[in-house]
C-alpha cells in the first residue's frame, strides 16, 4: 500500500524529532500539561459534572469554595431513599456575610436541584433526608449579600435506585388518606438551652417521575410567617426530597405566639398549618 502525502508527512516529522532529541525533550512537557489540565473547575471533591452544575445554577457569578458552609452526610447511605443530610452556614454569620439564599444539589443525581432555603429571620441551618440514585458530591451553594455563592460539599455514596423507586406510601396506595396533613413541632434547643427549633413534618408521597406509570408529584413550596405576616423562611421544594418530608430549622429566638406554616405542591394542592410553642 502506497502512504498518502499525510503520512510521509508524519513519519517525516517523527523521524526528524527521534534525530535531534526534541522528541524526548518535549515528552515530559507534553505530560506535565496533560497533568495539568483540569476538567473538573477546580472541585475538590473531583467531579466531573461540576462545571456544568456551576453553569446551570449560579450562572457566571462568583464562586468560591469554603470550609465555612459546613455538609454533613453519612459516608455510605444505607437507605438511598431516606438519605440525611445536615447544612450550616453559620460560620458565614460569624465572618460578617448576610446569607440570602442557600441552594442543594446532588451532581450525580437525575435531578440534580434538591431544595432552596431562605433562612430570613432564622438561622441558615437545616437538617432533612433525600433521595440518592447513585454514588455523588452533595453540595450547599450559599449565596451572600456580596452576591457571591459559597460552596461547601460533601460526598455520599450510595448502592443506588433511590430515585426510581415508589415511596412506601405510594406502593401501599395509602398517600391520599393522608395528602398534606402536617406535623410541627417547637423545641427548646438543648445546645444552649436559648433558641427555638422547629420540626416539620408535611405528609406527601414526593414522587421523582422517574417511576414507570407515577407522574412527578411533589411539594413545591413551603413558609413560615409569623402573626404579624413577617416572613421566617422560605424553601423550594424539588423532587429528590424524601417521602413525607421531615425538616429540621434553627430558629436562634423564640417565636411571638402562633406561627402559620403555609404552602403547596406541583397538583395545585394547598398546605396550612398553625404552629404554637
Amino acid at each position: 500500500m502506497t502512504p498518502t502525502p499525510l503520512a510521509l508527512r508524519h513519519w517525516r516529522r517523527r523521524d526528524w524529532l527521534c534525530q535531534t532529541g526534541l522528541g524526548a525533550a518535549l515528552a515530559p512537557l507534553a505530560s506535565l500539561a496533560l497533568a495539568q489540565e483540569d476538567h473538573t473547575g477546580g472541585d475538590p471533591l473531583g467531579s466531573m459534572q461540576w462545571p456544568v452544575v456551576r453553569r446551570k445554577f449560579l450562572g457566571g457569578e462568583p464562586v468560591v469554595f469554603s470550609d465555612q458552609v459546613l455538609v454533613k452526610g453519612p459516608p455510605f447511605a444505607e437507605d438511598a431513599m431516606n438519605v440525611p443530610i445536615l447544612v450550616d452556614a453559620q460560620p458565614l454569620l460569624a465572618a460578617g456575610q448576610r446569607i440570602e439564599r442557600i441552594l442543594l444539589v446532588a451532581d450525580r443525581n437525575p435531578v440534580q436541584q434538591i431544595l432552596s432555603f431562605e433562612p430570613r429571620r432564622v438561622l441558615p441551618v437545616l437538617a432533612f433526608r433525600f433521595r440518592l440514585e447513585q454514588g455523588s458530591p452533595v453540595r450547599a451553594m450559599v449565596r451572600t449579600s456580596d452576591g457571591r455563592w459559597h460552596v461547601g460539599q460533601t460526598w455520599v455514596n450510595a448502592a443506588g435506585g433511590g430515585c426510581t423507586v415508589p415511596g412506601v406510601t405510594r406502593a401501599d396506595g395509602s398517600w391520599s388518606q393522608t395528602l398534606n396533613q402536617v406535623q410541627a413541632r417547637f423545641f427548646r434547643n438543648v445546645l444552649d438551652g436559648q433558641g427555638m427549633r422547629l420540626r416539620v413534618r408535611v405528609m406527601h408521597p414526593m414522587d421523582t417521575g422517574l417511576v414507570a406509570g407515577i407522574p412527578a408529584f411533589h411539594i413545591e413550596e413551603l413558609e413560615l410567617r409569623d402573626s404579624g405576616d413577617q416572613l421566617w423562611w422560605r424553601m423550594e421544594l424539588h423532587e429528590p426530597v424524601s417521602e413525607n418530608p421531615l425538616i429540621t430549622f434553627e430558629l436562634g429566638q423564640s417565636p411571638p405566639g402562633t406561627m402559620v406554616l403555609r404552602g403547596r405542591d406541583n397538583g395545585g394542592n394547598r398546605i396550612y398549618q398553625e404552629v404554637s410553642a
